[in-house]
Parts: structure tokens; sequence; C-alpha cells
């Protein structure tokens, strides 16, 4: 220990290591300085009397590096900047690596983070959607391929997904795919109108069936013709439900619902079956027109199906869409071919 004109040094100094600081000691005993020295203590601190200088000084560590600062700021400073650390400023984690931090934006619900683009987004919504438009990306699968070519072989492969390869477009169930594939983009027009006067074509059965049902075509026929001619022919109720039939394999009355100004409720024209609202009347005519409230009186023929429609063109899109297998079956097959080779005669209308 030496003093100089009053001035202390201290000449050992014992060190006391803590978890997160070091704490150093002085154990000389300070004697009182002069009286004028006191006199302007409150001015300078560090002249006031002290028994003991034990004040510990207290330094944040880096366990990582093993280093110390001076200050809170300054571990910031190097934790920020250092090749050590890899902080996540919104969780307040430090990772050891950037593969580690990497990991943690894709793998935590706290984070919207595109791994490949290296990019934070406000919200998973607005990543699905950057996914979807910047990517290669099957969201059902959440799957990332390298090329627009590897996408659609994966939706070409997969049992998951209805994909149309020539249009390379994807659908949301079987039945849209096969609509679209007996849609003209895929099929010839090859079925024609046996309407007198009409010559349109169509791509279907069903198709055909629905423009007569419509009352577009040139030859007058309607639903009600299409019925009747149903009931004449179908006379072993293949595809007919005796039980919704006035009398089985004979014409049944056609029941005609038409609404007047009075189906006005105060706030829309309403349909007193099934009480829909419409906002003019000749939309609630047309309402009333079409088969929501006709008798269901065709029915698939599969006794495991047997499921029931209001139109011929209804059955026909579903024995077509293959939906319940009833198509392979000869009788079914024997008796569309035998309805539509004997439509020709509704020229007569």
């Amino acid at each position: 220990m030496a003093q100089q004109r009053g001035v202390h040094v201290c000449a050992t100094v014992r060190v006391t290591v803590t978890c997160v600081t070091k704490t150093f000691f002085c154990s000389f005993v300070f004697p009182p300085p002069p009286l004028s020295i006191q006199r302007s203590a409150p001015e300078r601190p560090s002249a006031k009397p002290l028994t003991f200088h034990t004040e510990p000084l207290t330094m944040p560590e880096c366990y990582r590096c093993d280093r110390f600062f001076n200050s809170f700021s300054a571990l910031r400073q190097h934790e920020q900047n250092s090749s050590k650390h890899h902080l996540c400023d919104n969780c307040d984690k430090d990772f050891m690596s950037w593969t580690a931090l990497k990991e943690h934006y894709v793998q935590s619900p706290m984070h919207d983070y595109c791994q490949h683009c290296n990019e934070h987004f406000d919200d998973s919504d607005e990543l699905e959607y950057h996914y979807q438009t910047d990517h290669h990306y099957c969201a059902p699968c959440r799957k990332f391929f390298q090329n627009e070519n590897g996408l659609h072989e994966h939706y070409r492969q997969s049992a998951l997904h209805h994909f149309c390869v020539p249009c390379k477009r994807l659908f949301l169930s079987a039945s849209n795919l096969t609509n679209h594939l007996n849609s003209a983009l895929h099929r010839p027009k090859d079925v024609p109108c046996p309407g007198k006067g009409c010559g349109l074509a169509f791509v279907s059965r069903s198709a055909l069936i629905l423009h007569l049902e419509s009352g577009g075509c040139k030859s007058g026929a309607d639903r009600a013709t299409i019925n009747r001619y149903v009931r004449q022919y179908d006379t072993q109720n293949i595809i007919t439900n005796p039980a919704r039939l006035l009398t089985a394999g004979s014409e049944a009355t056609s029941t005609t619902y038409v609404a007047s100004a009075r189906a006005w409720n105060g706030s829309a024209y309403e349909c007193y079956l099934c009480h829909g609202g419409y906002r003019t009347l000749a939309a609630l005519n047309q309402h009333l027109a079409s088969p929501r409230h006709q008798e269901k009186i065709y029915v698939c023929p599969l006794n495991v199906c047997r499921e029931p429609f209001a139109t011929l063109s209804g059955l026909c899109q579903h024995i077509e869409s293959e939906r319940c297998g009833v198509s392979k079956f000869k009788v079914v097959q024997n008796t569309m071919d035998d309805l539509m080779g004997k439509m020709r005669r509704l020229t007569a209308y």
C-alpha cells in the first residue's frame, strides 16, 4: 500500500467473479480528508470521507465470447455486430448460427417468414399469397417445387388433386374436372339436336337435353315435352319413379306456378314454397318456372344409389359423371341409347 500527498493508491485488488459480473474490492481504510475539502464535498463527491472503499464494480459479461463490457449497451452492440451472435429481436433470443436463427424463423408461430426469399411478412395470409404468386407451391400439400413442370407433375400424379394436363388447370373436385373434360374444350360437338329446324350440336346428351328443356330449341320442345316423352317410352320405369307419377307409364298432370304482385312482402317478392326473396316479379316467376319445386320423377337406376332428380338432364349429368358407377351397367346404357334414338320423334313438335 502506498500513499503520496494524501492520494490513495491500491497496491492489491481482490477479484470476485459472479455469474454475470466481476466485482472489485479495495480493503483500504480512508482517513478523513482535511476540513477545507470536506466543506466542498457536495460539489466534489469523490472527496467524501469513506470508511471502507467497498463499492462493487459490476460489468456485463458475454459468456459465449468470455468478454466483459463497461455497459449493457456495449454488450448489446457486441451481440449485434459479432459473427458469434445471431439475434431475433422480436423474441429476444440469441442463436449461435444463422442456420439456427433461420430455423427459428421457419418453425416459430411468431414469424411469417419465407425461407426461400429470406423475407418477413406481416401475417400468414400475406405469406400464403407470396407463396402462391412468387413460388411453385402446392398449398394443400404445403410443398415447394423448383419449377412449374415439377408442380404440374405433382398435380398429375397425386390422388389428392384434380388436374387437367392439357389445360394445366387445377379443379376443386373430381366432378368439376369431369365436367371440364366433357366440355367443348375437350370434346367435339357430335350430338345433334333432333328438333325440327334447330341444327345445333352438343358435346353430350345431358347438354342436348338441357337445351330442349330450356325451351330454346326452334322445335318448340320444353321440359314438359321431355317429361311426356320419357313417360311414354320408359314403360319399365328404369329411370322414372312410379311413386312420383300420378299413373305409372302414363302422362301426368304438369303443375305450373305463377306469381303476382301480391307476392311482395314489403322488401322483396317472396316464393311461398321456399320463402326465398327476389328483387323483381320476373325473377320470382323465373324461379317458379325452374325445376326447383317440380316433382322429382327421375331416379338413378342403381339400387345402391337411387338419387332422385327433377329433370332428365340432371339424371343424365349424374350418369355421365360416373359418380356412382351406374354408367357401366349394360341395361342403363341400352335404356339411354334407346331414349336418344327415339328422340327423333321430337321433330314432330
